[in-house]
């Protein structure tokens, strides 16, 4: 190599080199969904629109467990939790396939944390907000009690949904032949059950009860006792958005240490002013700067459990004993109490 080629090589090189160590990153580029949503001003959340109790709409307002951690969401975001543009979906198959393309910011839809889901949808899972099973629903007079007694029938289920998979596996595991018959929506598979065109429905128990809780006949409905799957329900995001993931995250997060500290909607402004708790103070915006990790303002878990209440308060709210549903908690208590619900500590 002459002298020269040489000299003109390393010139080359540090052009190279300056380039790359100057060229913009990607990722970083595009930012994150958070930006995207905080000037948008309002968040994009799917939800159902027909189960009662989770996600319903009554008039004009979708109301439900659901529709309040989205409420929840928004309040930690803007301070307000009626900056929420609900999207209804109706059909569970068009889940993922709307957040991927971006048509939703965040599903809140009684939707299965899943491997499959997790590796294959495009969706990363924020903490679960409500353990559920999988089991069947039938007409009590029926008398149909364990899995050999559909033998030859007919059961229904959703379109898209865990629960269809899981009462084939079910019943193959036994042995008896049936005919599973879904639907793309919910309406349809219980409009069904109740022309008799179905000898049963399996879903998540939990939308079972809020289906049998509306129906004219559900006080002739059983649900049966035992449960096919575990369905730890909870929100969505698009993949890849590590930032989005971690607002959304903490907000379920927030709920839980806040009932576990005692904090509620009614005394939060005077825990607020006296509490000697490190960890409550960081959360509640009066020490440290943790906060700003998020990309949010110092008062934004303060804002969730003003405006919307810890996990207890939008439990009971909509899910719990004096509701029409009338669920116990079970193992949704908190880890204290017995149950799975368990935050990492805020600091």
């Amino acid at each position: 190599m002459s002298a020269r080629f040489g000299k003109v090589f390393a010139l080359l090189m540090v052009v190279v080199l300056l380039g790359a160590a100057f060229a913009p990153n990607t990722a970083k580029a595009q930012g994150s969904l958070l930006d995207t949503v905080l000037a948008n001003g309002s968040v994009k959340c799917g939800v159902n629109p027909s189960v009662p109790g989770f996600g319903f709409l009554d008039g004009d307002t979708f109301k439900g467990f659901d529709p309040d951690f989205c409420r929840a969401l928004a309040a930690a975001l803007f301070g307000d939790p009626t900056k929420v543009e609900f999207i209804p979906i109706a059909a569970a198959a068009d889940r993922f396939p709307k957040l991927v393309a971006g048509e939703i910011d965040v599903l809140i839809r009684n939707t299965t944390f899943t491997a499959g889901r997790d590796t294959q949808e495009g969706a990363d899972f924020a903490p679960t907000t409500y353990f559920d099973a999988s089991t069947i629903m039938v007409r009590t007079a029926d008398n149909l009690t364990k899995l050999e007694d559909f033998a030859g029938l007919t059961i229904c289920a959703i379109t898209g949904t865990t629960n269809a998979t899981a009462i084939s596996e079910a019943l193959a595991a036994v042995n008896t032949t049936f005919t599973l018959t879904t639907f793309d929506a919910a309406d349809q598979v219980y409009s069904s059950f109740e022309s008799g065109a179905c000898d049963a429905v399996t879903s998540d128990r939990s939308q079972l009860a809020g289906r049998r809780s509306i129906a004219a006949d559900g006080a002739n409905w059983t649900i049966l006792p035992f449960n096919l799957t575990k369905e730890p329900l909870g929100p969505a995001v698009k993949a890849g958005d590590s930032k989005w993931l971690d607002v959304v995250r903490w907000v379920v997060y927030a709920t839980f240490i806040f009932e576990e500290k005692g904090v509620t909607s009614a005394n939060v402004d005077d825990i607020k002013a006296t509490t000697a708790d490190p960890e409550l103070k960081r959360l509640l915006g009066v020490d440290g700067e943790l906060y700003k990790q998020f990309g949010l303002s110092a008062d934004w878990a303060y804002n969730i459990v003003k405006n919307v209440g810890n996990y207890a308060e939008i439990f009971d709210r909509n899910l719990g004993p004096s509701t029409p549903l009338g669920l116990e908690r079970g193992i949704n208590a908190l880890w204290t109490n017995g149950g799975l619900l368990y935050a990492p500590p805020y600091r």
